[in-house]
């Protein structure tokens, strides 16, 4: 069948990146779980990292990445609904792992599940014709749904919402920050505060990706210059600051972010680009009391209820270009280059 696959690790992995036509079948779904018919999956910085390498990850090489699709049940394995067959679908590729319970653990809690990924603790990701993912890991979407836009929208819309909305406790009318305006999380994370009727403003070393961010519904743009930009975002929330900062920039943004929140805000974080080694302010940290929270995808749950979301036209992805199989490299080298404003997709019809 054909397939994107990445030949071996490498940075940049854009050479590394193939179109095959000759890759195998992945043969009949296991227990619980589907064969999905893709008809269109994006671009994450996963994709990336799993061409460079995962700290901690024996990765081995060719393999297919890839964690957002939008495609059609063709076959289900044993306990699986029936219903699902010919079901047009998207995926949550967040696989929930469980342990054994141990007398020693205390109380766990539910809002940190463990996870593994398809597409990279997996090597069947979801860039192939066909993929297996597990039912339980499914939501319906409409079938006249456009698949290039529910491509774009399943574990980014659910990182952003379980970050926001589970953990950071968002709410209508207050002000969000989002950072490194232009990748898949922030322009949904933009998209959902809109829907929940916040204000938001966005940051970009980027003017032109300001100006897109403006016309798609932020209102007000920080140009990122490489100094402290902290007395710009608060000088527009009149010296209060914003309620929470959405980052996934990491090193280079960490610390304006403290110093743009207000008393009681929270920083929200699902990743770092720049790096994991940032500095902070403490004394800020537990003198005005702020939150800093972690976050990596989320929930089966959460990922119906953002489904629910998009099927029902209120929130919907920033699709930044659209490549065929066959331009796969030009597809990671826009992402390599930092260049998308939103999602990058593979349209797989």
């Amino acid at each position: 069948m054909n397939a994107i696959v990445i030949e071996k690790q490498g940075s940049p992995v854009t050479g590394n990146v193939k179109h095959r036509a000759d890759w195998a079948e992945i043969g009949e779904p296991p227990v619980g779980s589907v064969v999905v018919r893709a008809l269109a999956s994006a671009l994450n910085h996963m994709d990336l990292w799993v061409g460079r390498g995962v700290p901690g990850l024996e990765l081995t090489y060719p393999r297919v990445s890839g964690c957002d699709a939008c495609g059609e049940v063709v076959a289900i394995g044993d306990g699986v609904d029936a219903g699902w067959l010919g079901k047009r679908v998207i995926v949550n590729a967040a696989v929930a792992i469980e342990r054994p319970v141990r007398a020693s653990d205390g109380v766990a809690t539910h809002i940190a599940p463990e996870y593994e990924l398809i597409g990279e603790h997996d090597p069947r990701g979801m860039h192939a014709e066909r993929f297996i993912a597990p039912a339980a890991n499914l939501a319906p979407v409409p079938d006249d749904c456009d698949p290039v836009a529910g491509a774009a929208y399943g574990l980014t819309a659910l990182t952003a919402y379980s970050m926001m909305v589970t953990k950071g406790d968002l709410r209508p009318g207050q002000t969000v920050l989002i950072t490194g305006i232009g990748g898949g999380v922030a322009t949904i994370a933009m998209k959902l505060a809109k829907h929940l009727g916040c204000r938001v403003i966005v940051t970009s070393r980027h003017q032109h990706k300001l100006d897109r961010a403006i016309e798609l519904g932020a209102d007000e743009g920080v140009l990122d210059t490489g100094e402290d930009w902290s007395r710009a975002v608060r000088g527009l929330t009149a010296k209060r600051g914003v309620d929470m900062a959405v980052d996934s920039v990491g090193k280079a943004a960490h610390l304006p972010c403290i110093k743009s929140l207000a008393r009681g805000g929270a920083y929200v974080t699902p990743g770092c680009t720049t790096g994991p080694d940032a500095v902070t302010d403490l004394a800020r940290i537990f003198w005005n009391q702020l939150r800093v929270l972690g976050s990596t995808m989320g929930t089966a749950d959460e990922f119906r209820e953002v489904a629910s979301l998009f099927a029902a036209d209120r929130v919907e992805p920033v699709v930044d270009s659209v490549f065929k199989p066959e331009q796969a490299q030009e597809a990671w080298a826009r992402l390599e280059a930092g260049e998308q404003m939103g999602k990058i997709v593979i349209d797989w019809r």
